[in-house]
């Protein structure tokens, strides 16, 4: 019954594609004890593209996910042996991946509500797709997988070591946005007792309570309704959350269920400081003064060490929530004007939350130009909210040519310079990690393909590209060495990065690497070389170079965008597109 779990199903055939620099690395990594990692860890790659033959659209049915061992990592580096993807079915066997992500979640599970079984199977509902991301917990032992098909709205759980699905969800459908719900993200609290979801299209900030033993292991997953914190206007609940039971790939049960009752006041129009949480709820003089939030789509409710969540919005703007309070509670509210949208990344170090401003992911990104970083003191909020805009977020880095966009009152309105490398001159600030010890920060720009590094206490500031050999414009790079090849008009060597995370032992950033049919914000994030990028740190953390990529493949997707933004109208066959990507330590 397993051995469906090593191969695509449905006719899936990917050819996988994982060829690296052969030449030995002299590595000056970040100096530290690695003996703790000698076991190693994986890496998660989170592809968004369909894992069902025949689809018409982008990102709405399944997905894959590519994981790979350090250890075959390390000796593609090395020797250009290609590292092979792991399966799904418990053996952790190189070759017997990708993982389809409707394999994982049979279609044959069970939908409930808080009043018993709907009727519903997954197989029936719309929207089971778009792999956005994975995110793994504190413990290192589960990961959070997340799709994004607007309309969707899946949030499920996996175990790291067995690769089984334990838990899945899905989230509250409102009135905020046409579409209703969908999971843009979510993430684990401090100590991996709750996982917060971001609910896109709901406009909600949701949680799921999460019990262990004392192992660690994850013995239930609960819902919990009461939780739920409303950041639209006129917010309705139009269908309550579920939870799906029934037997996974590995003939297991799923568990979770559904609790509590959503709160009239988490649902309200107004912040603790009688202001709009989202601009026109009610007269003008509600809307807060220096541009407020004109749209609040959540993009990413990113958790502090305290457990306040950093709600980025997709108009600009930014909530801060307590998370431990049922309802979650707002204890900080910015103006756009003041922290500018559309933020995605987010890291803390020493205390400080590090935030980002980036291009918006709707049609109006297009023209829009956006690289902006953010400091905010985290130990600032408390228990009860804080005047506007306080405490008053420090301005890393500013890009001087930012379009006057999502909250920017300065600059050109415009840049209609498009994507393609060598002509665009636009940017986009997405994925933000740090090393391990803190005093680097290394944020990607999806369309310059470059990292800048910021010090985290004197902010000093330097940058490296992801397209030549090292890092600073000489040879030719590892993403061109391994570029799409079946359509001789899309630009070569050009990774498009997008969201990052550091390895355990400090040597490297994983960057995922987006592909030439972009699922989402497919104006700024169309690349050649679709897969996992490796960044070998050098200079203490202070730089880096790409020196090898793991590539995926996914040639019999055969869903087409109408048209790319100001990139290339790709004709061949490799739908492969990769958002997300995160490590477990084994």
């Amino acid at each position: 019954m397993l051995n469906k779990l090593k191969i695509i199903p449905r006719g899936i055939n990917l050819v996988l594609i994982a060829i690296a620099t052969t030449l030995l690395i002299v590595y000056q990594g970040v100096a530290m004890d690695h003996t703790e990692y000698d076991t190693g860890y994986e890496v998660w790659g989170s592809d968004q593209s369909n894992s069902v033959v025949g689809i018409q659209t982008v990102g709405t049915d399944g997905g894959l996910i590519w994981i790979w061992d350090s250890k075959d990592i390390e000796k593609q580096i090395e020797s250009g042996v290609e590292a092979q993807p792991l399966g799904c079915d418990g053996n952790n066997r190189p070759g017997d991946g990708p993982c389809d992500v409707n394999v994982v979640f049979p279609p044959t599970l069970a939908e409930y509500d808080e009043n018993g079984a709907t009727g519903q199977t997954i197989g029936d509902l719309p929207g089971f797709g778009r792999l956005h991301g994975m995110i793994t917990d504190p413990q290192n032992k589960y990961l959070n997988v997340n799709l994004f098909t607007p309309g969707g709205g899946y949030v499920g759980i996996m175990d790291g070591e067995t690769k089984e699905a334990i838990a899945l969800f899905r989230v509250t459908a409102t009135n905020g946005s046409p579409a209703e719900r969908s999971v843009h993200m979510s993430f684990w609290n401090n100590d991996g007792s709750a996982l917060l979801v971001a609910n896109l299209n709901g406009k909600l900030l949701e949680r799921i309570d999460i019990t262990r033993d004392d192992q660690g292991k994850i013995t239930n997953a609960i819902y919990n309704k009461s939780a739920s914190l409303g950041v639209g206007k006129g917010m309705e609940v139009t269908d309550s959350a579920t939870v799906y039971h029934g037997k996974n790939a590995h003939n297991h049960e799923l568990i979770g269920e559904i609790t509590g009752s959503y709160e009239q006041t988490a649902m309200a129009d107004l912040t603790p400081n009688g202001k709009c949480k989202e601009n026109g709820c009610g007269e003008a003089e509600q809307n807060a003064e220096l541009g407020g939030r004109t749209n609040n789509l959540i993009i990413c409710p990113i958790v502090s060490s305290s457990n306040h969540a950093y709600i980025t919005l997709a108009g600009g703007g930014l909530l801060v929530a307590n998370t431990e309070q049922t309802p979650m509670n707002i204890v900080g509210e910015y103006d756009n004007q003041i922290l500018n949208g559309a933020g995605c990344g987010g890291v803390e170090v020493n205390g400080k939350m590090w935030l980002n401003a980036g291009i918006s992911a709707s049609d109006a990104g297009a023209t829009q130009s956006t690289f902006t970083i953010y400091n905010i003191d985290d130990s600032a909020f408390g228990e009860t909210a804080n005047a506007p805009n306080t405490p008053a977020p420090e301005v890393v880095y500013k890009d001087a040519d930012n379009t006057a966009t999502n909250g920017n009152t300065t600059g050109e309105t415009a840049n209609n310079s498009g994507q393609l490398p060598g002509v665009t001159n636009r940017r986009d600030s997405h994925g933000l990690a740090r090393t391990v010890d803190g005093v680097y920060i290394h944020s990607v720009d999806r369309i310059q393909n470059t990292i800048e590094v910021f010090n985290s206490e004197t902010f000093a500031h330097t940058s490296y590209d992801l397209t030549s050999e090292n890092g600073q414009g000489n040879g030719i790079g590892s993403c061109a060495m391994v570029s799409i090849n079946d359509d001789t008009e899309l630009p070569k060597n050009d990774p498009a990065p997008d969201l990052m995370e550091e390895s355990p032992d400090g040597k490297y950033l994983y960057v995922a690497f987006r592909g030439a049919i972009p699922v989402s914000v497919a104006h700024s994030s169309q690349g050649s070389c679709p897969g996992v990028g490796v960044v070998a740190l050098e200079n203490n953390g202070a730089s880096g170079r790409l020196v090898s990529v793991l590539r995926s493949s996914n040639t019999e997707d055969t869903a087409q965008l109408a048209s790319i933004a100001g990139g290339h109208n790709y004709q061949g066959s490799e739908h492969s597109d990769l958002h997300g990507v995160t490590i477990r330590k084994k």
